[in-house]
């Protein structure tokens, strides 16, 4: 009886880890785990052998699922409802931005911000300050070439 109350704690703490490493480092891959198995925990303290029976079996896989469906819901509301943006050095050549750190034509130490994303970036002839509004005209590896706006 003891060694099966320490599993069921073992089941419990092990639910928890996996949230935690969840909201750690957040992808939905330990949440309904962690959930169903803090569930299921809670039920064999409780006395619910789930194994023994017909009715046990339909008991906890209803738990488990009920579980994982709160699961679902709660990650939905927690998560951002815009898609993270994406985007290629080469679907930039046209967009507008602002220098953010001093840009040169002859080397990579300038970044700007385009589309609320910092880049590394290098202009065509002249030094360009922070702040000066910036259009990209082409890429070049992992940074953008870019030239004033007037």
């Amino acid at each position: 009886m003891v060694l099966e109350t320490n599993l069921y704690f073992a089941l419990i703490v092990i639910g928890a880890l996996l949230l935690l490493i969840e909201a750690i480092n957040p992808g939905f891959f330990f949440a309904v785990p962690g959930t169903t198995m803090i569930v299921l925990g809670v039920m064999f303290l409780m006395g619910i052998d789930v194994f023994s029976s017909a009715w046990g079996i339909l008991i906890g896989v209803a738990a488990a699922l009920i579980a994982a469906s709160l699961s679902v819901l709660l990650y939905r509301r927690l998560s951002p409802d815009q898609l993270p943006t994406t985007m290629s050095r080469d679907s930039l050549v046209g967009k507008e931005g602002r220098v953010l750190v001093e840009v040169k034509s002859d080397d990579l130490s300038g970044k700007v911000s385009i589309s609320g994303v910092e880049l590394s970036a290098r202009s065509t002839k002249r030094i360009l300050s922070p702040g000066t509004t910036i259009r990209v005209i082409s890429s070049e590896g992992v940074h953008v070439i870019v030239e004033e706006v007037r």
